[in-house]
């Protein structure tokens, strides 16, 4: 555990995944609060007085990255990594260029996101750990994005899309293809 990064605020509308991840940080002997909106974050924040913040990237109300932007403006040395289930190269480019430390995708466990906050993005390089996904996986995260935005309602996403809703359906029943 690095000494450095001790006090870490999550912002995760996802329960159960992050009263897990703060269990496991403070496993680890870190001091966690958890909130679930973009809104609860800068009062957390003023609180715990954090070395770093893991913010999702999509959020109710607020997003992310306006999460980002005010955490950053209000404490500049903060080390903020950005989590998504929706992973792809124009986000974690958008989340680095608004100052995000680093990027990961969902489910990142606390080790992997511990070492991305002790690595130091300038010492690799970027264009080495952001893949380009193939033309499925973004066909899939973007049936998925789309779907989400729809409130699950596959015939309004199916309409969205252009799809016939046994099509929309078929590909839904697949497992994600691999990045």
């Amino acid at each position: 555990m690095n000494p450095d990064f001790q006090r870490i605020l999550l912002v995760d509308d996802d329960s159960i995944y992050i009263q897990r991840l703060a269990r496991a940080l403070r496993d680890r002997g870190c001091t966690v609060i958890a909130v679930e909106s973009a809104e609860a974050a800068p009062a957390a924040a003023v609180e715990l007085k954090p070395q770093a913040a893991v913010l999702d990237l999509k959020l109710p109300g607020a997003s992310g990255l306006a999460c980002l932007r005010e955490l950053r403006a209000a404490w500049p040395e903060l080390r903020v990594l950005i989590l998504t289930g929706y992973g792809s190269i124009a986000s974690a480019m958008e989340a680095v260029r608004q100052g995000a430390w680093d990027y990961l995708t969902k489910p990142a466990d606390a080790d992997q996101i511990l070492a991305a906050l002790i690595r130091d993005p300038s010492q690799a390089s970027r264009e080495a750990e952001i893949t380009p996904s193939s033309l499925d996986r973004l066909e899939w995260e973007h049936i998925q994005r789309v779907l989400n935005d729809n409130d699950g309602n596959v015939t309004q996403t199916a309409a969205v899309l252009g799809l016939h809703r046994r099509s929309l359906q078929r590909k839904l029943r697949k497992e994600p293809p691999s990045e």
